[in-house]
């Protein structure tokens, strides 16, 4: 009898042991806190702990299940927490960065659904300097094309084709999961790069229909920056790595807010019905020097300009926002850094639209200027 025990015990260890090696889940996690001054928000000076001004804190799991022929079943649950005070971040959303299962193929590409970043943040924000190195001290204003990852895409379906001869394509939806209001709170996207030796490029569009109206909508409403009937952007990036010392990227973008109602960063919104369009274009020049491999220095200058069209005329205010940062690893898990931004708006809307506002700030500035600086650490794990 021990045995037959025995022998039927054997082959079920084996195969345990053999689904165990074939699936994998990791977790894993960052943290990012550090010292903030604004020399200017809503008039005052401001002096604050801030989390997750760089990178975003989190925590998170992802997985993967090798399910034969070069096919992969994966998943990714991102949460996002203040460093401070614990509370959850993207609105208290349990995994309010990233929730997504889907397949994924070496020959055929990854198809995922669910809570994801799109095309424009996938492809093109690692060209800007807030995608890439600084982070909300280099958003652009307002971060109006969500090179900052300010939003992720709910109820979404996205596809990542495989990488043919440097180009690689994506392509998302996102529904508006609303019985009788199908282009309510729906968005849709793509892009594409192109890499080859130190040379990369990329193009991306993204369309939005009244994001944030319909909570249970593709652009989730946690932290939606216009709300409006519409909303499209345009962009484009080119980047030069030489050896793996120093890169050098210049990055535009497009930004067209139709029938807007409200700006996230704004402490007085505009009467309803006033406003016909809010359009921005920003050009952006960034790079990063490594000194040593263990320390260097990221810079960027942007420069944007908008149109502001009201029910009663049009403006052009302008906005010229610089940023610079030090960055020096501890080890390969732990940094120490540093960083500054000044921003200064010419306008004469007679709204806040004149009034300067770094992403990260303590709030908007009561004038055209504002100064940031912080220093920091980040561990990862």
């Amino acid at each position: 009898m021990k045995k037959t025990l025995l022998a039927a015990a054997i082959p079920a260890i084996f195969l345990s042991t053999v689904a165990h090696a074939q699936s994998s889940v990791t977790l894993y996690g960052l943290i990012d806190e550090g010292f903030d001054f604004t020399s200017n928000g809503q008039g005052h000076r401001g002096y604050e702990m801030v989390s997750g001004d760089t990178v975003g804190s989190r925590w998170g799991l992802k997985g993967s299940e090798d399910l034969g022929n070069g096919l992969k079943g994966i998943f990714l649950l991102e949460n996002g927490f203040n460093t401070n005070n614990g509370q959850l971040g993207q609105g208290g959303l349990e995994f309010g960065r990233q929730a997504y299962v889907g397949l994924s193929s070496a020959q055929y590409g990854t198809f995922t659904m669910g809570r994801q970043y799109d095309p424009t943040v996938d492809m093109w924000s690692g060209f800007t300097a807030a995608g890439n190195t600084i982070g909300d001290l280099a958003a652009h204003p307002f971060d109006n094309d969500n090179s900052d990852w300010d939003y992720r895409i709910q109820n979404s379906v996205k596809y990542v084709s495989p990488t043919v001869s440097g180009f690689t394509g994506e392509a998302m939806y996102g529904f508006s999961n609303q019985a009788g209001g199908f282009a309510t709170n729906r968005m849709y996207s793509a892009a594409g790069t192109y890499k080859m030796g130190g040379f990369a490029a990329a193009l991306a569009y993204m369309k939005t229909n009244s994001g944030g109206a319909n909570a249970s909508g593709a652009v989730s409403n946690d932290t939606t920056i216009f709300t409006a009937d519409s909303q499209q952007n345009i962009d484009a990036g080119v980047s030069y790595t030489f050896a793996n010392k120093a890169m050098l990227a210049f990055a535009y973008s497009h930004v067209d807010v139709y029938n807007p109602t409200s700006n996230l960063y704004f402490t007085e919104q505009p009467v309803a019905g006033t406003q016909n369009s809010w359009k921005f274009d920003n050009f952006e020049v960034n790079g990063q020097y490594f000194f040593k491999p263990d320390f260097w220095m990221a810079a960027s200058y942007t420069y944007t300009f908008a149109h502001i069209s009201t029910t009663t005329g049009r403006s052009m205010p302008k906005y010229n926002q610089f940023a610079l940062m030090l960055d020096y690893d501890l080890s390969t898990r732990t940094s120490v850094y540093i960083q500054g931004a000044y921003q200064h708006v010419n306008g004469n809307t007679g709204t806040q639209f004149d009034n300067a506002d770094i992403p990260g700030s303590s709030g908007i500035s009561s004038t055209g200027n504002q100064l940031m600086a912080r220093l920091a650490m980040t561990h990862r794990f």
